[in-house]
């Protein structure tokens, strides 16, 4: 395999990154080394969790901000970054304010101001950025909307006198304060605003649809020239960035040196051999399975490697609306027969996957271990097979599961179908390649489909973004299909007890409540939680401060890394 790995780091560097053990790169230098690719770096488009990651700690400043370090907790509890603190917010947590720290500078020089921030955010209300970006402004400002679900606003491009008094009334400006209003209640907004769809554009800089790789900067690298979609960029000191107004970020490397296009196995295997530039490089991008086990049990590789939790649970969603999964027996059943520990295993065992029980992640307030119906990492096919011979169906009892398909889910979900027909089941699989998602949300696909694979990744680290958007009928139900509530659940009391949560104000009572709620789904078989995704990132000998944020998805921090 070293044969073949060597050929493809030869064919496939790009950018300023080589191998040449003489070329170590300008002193201070960073190299990262991603697939790719960039979609964009316009904050109000960008929309990759990767992408998030990297222009935050490198260019895009926000409003707040989730800080490094290894403890978890500590990566979780929001500050100020733009603004002097993580903001206030009234009884009603309807009203946010936010006070901008003084000092902070674009890379020309001028100030970053309130009227920046109300620009950006006004930005994600016209087209491309409502398509392509985030849509949290819409989905939360108090903004009245069409009979469609469209805003009455439709960004600043466009003049119209009703809608920018609607978005004006939402977002304020009082000198260096900013207020938001909210719709609904929120007591975590101040965590959806570290998100890049929420920060600043200075207006005499905006390039619109055109800015597709416009970097502007207000952190603490600027881009160099320009932006290769497939090579990549450099990312130069940004002399207007003073270390005094940034809590978050230590800014260590001269330059940042960005290659894209370069495959994970060939980057893993760039940044082993350990030469040239590569001594002070990482890895944007998880190692793939097939080389985890060489860097984790060799001391000196794994010394320079980080294995976080990745974004992504992996569940399964029975359908609860029609057919055999109706039967709350037959989904007791299901859940004490699933095989998590064959199906971490087939994804590439515990580098790559952890058994996981509730669909909060350990990233997020709220998360447990606990097993909810005691199956265990192997399941218990017996008590399952118990259960489903009080289900009144005669056995085996026939279920159609739908899955994405690749070479490894298919091994995944056969290690899945072993345990469930040693229960008494009798498994059709239904492998799905292409628009996966977007297939199984169809309403005819419920009449075929009795159990959905499914994953989800939050968007801030609260299970407020979890639970809410994949079981709140009210949100996802509709004539033409489930939305990601792909089981079709709905139950009026779980809808009123997630707005409930939404208002509790105190983060350990919101946290209980959360976990909860996601025990409780478990326990009826609403979903079955597979495994917690992991990632493994590697770094050259040269660089110092490697970690991984699990409240940026995950990835790579670059906010305290170094290289010497």
């Amino acid at each position: 395999m070293g044969a073949a790995l060597a050929a493809l780091t030869a064919s496939a560097c790009t950018g300023n990154a080589t191998d040449d053990p003489s070329d170590t790169g300008p002193a201070g230098q960073l190299t990262v080394l991603s697939l790719g690719p960039v979609a964009t770096w316009d904050p109000q488009r960008i929309s990759s969790p990767q992408d998030i990651a990297f222009a935050g700690r490198v260019f895009t400043r926000t409003l707040t901000a989730f800080p490094s370090g290894a403890d978890a907790a500590r990566q979780r509890a929001v500050e100020g970054d733009l603004a002097t603190n993580a903001g206030s917010v009234d009884p009603s947590l309807k009203r946010w304010t936010f006070q901008l720290r003084d000092g902070v500078k674009w890379q020309d020089g001028s100030p970053v101001t309130c009227a920046d921030v109300r620009y950006g955010v006004s930005r994600s209300f016209a087209e491309p950025f409502a398509a392509e970006g985030l849509n949290f402004p819409l989905a939360y400002l108090d903004i009245p909307r069409k009979p469609d679900g469209s805003s009455v606003y439709v960004g600043p491009f466009a003049k119209d006198t009703d809608g920018q008094a609607a978005f004006d009334k939402a977002v304020r400006c009082d000198g260096t304060t900013v207020t938001f209003l909210l719709s609904t209640p929120m007591a975590d907004f101040n965590q959806v605003v570290a998100l890049p769809v929420f920060a600043p554009v200075k207006q005499a800089q905006d390039r619109a649809a055109d800015g597709t790789y416009a970097v502007f900067s207000n952190g603490p690298y600027q881009l160099k020239g320009v932006w290769s979609p497939s090579a990549g960029g450099t990312f130069e000191r940004n002399p207007q960035w003073d270390n005094a107004t940034d809590p978050i970020r230590e800014a260590k490397p001269t330059t940042v040196d960005y290659v894209e296009g370069t495959e994970s196995q060939t980057a893993v295997q760039q940044v082993i051999n350990d030469a040239g530039v590569h001594r002070r490089a990482i890895t944007l991008d998880s190692a793939p399975p097939a080389m985890q086990q060489h860097v984790l049990t060799d001391a000196a590789l794994k010394a320079r490697s980080v294995n976080p939790s990745a974004q992504f649970v992996d569940y399964l969603a029975p359908n609860v609306s029609k057919g055999v999964m109706r039967n709350p027996t037959v989904r007791t059943a299901l859940a004490l027969s699933t095989n998590r520990e064959g199906y971490v295993n087939a994804l590439g065992g515990a580098s790559a996957a952890s058994e996981a029980y509730s669909l909060i992640g350990p990233a997020l307030p709220g998360h447990s271990d606990d097993d909810p119906v005691g199956a265990g990492p192997a399941g218990d096919a017996g008590r399952a097979k118990a259960a489903l011979q009080e289900s009144g169906l005669t056995l085996p009892v026939k279920i159609r599961v739908a899955y994405r398909s690749t070479p490894t889910a298919d091994k995944a979900m056969a290690a899945l179908v072993n345990g469930w027909e040693s229960a008494g089941f009798k498994v059709s699989l239904q492998p799905l390649t292409k628009d996966y998602f977007a297939e199984i949300s169809k309403p005819a696909q419920a009449a075929r489909t009795d159990v959905f694979w499914a994953n989800w990744a939050p968007a801030w680290p609260s299970a407020s973004t979890v639970l809410p958007p994949l079981f709140d009928s009210r949100l996802n139900l509709s004539s033409s299909g489930t939305g990601r509530d792909f089981g079709g659940f709905t139950d009026p009391a779980v809808n009123a007890e997630i707005t409930r949560i939404g208002t509790v104000s105190d983060p350990a009572a919101s946290a209980e409540a959360w976990s909860n709620l996601d025990a409780s789904l478990a326990e009826r078989g609403v979903f079955v939680a597979l495994a917690q995704r992991k990632a493994l990132y590697v770094a050259g000998s040269a660089v110092t401060g490697l970690s991984a944020n699990e409240a940026l998805g995950g990835f790579v921090d670059l906010a305290a890394v170094g290289v010497e």
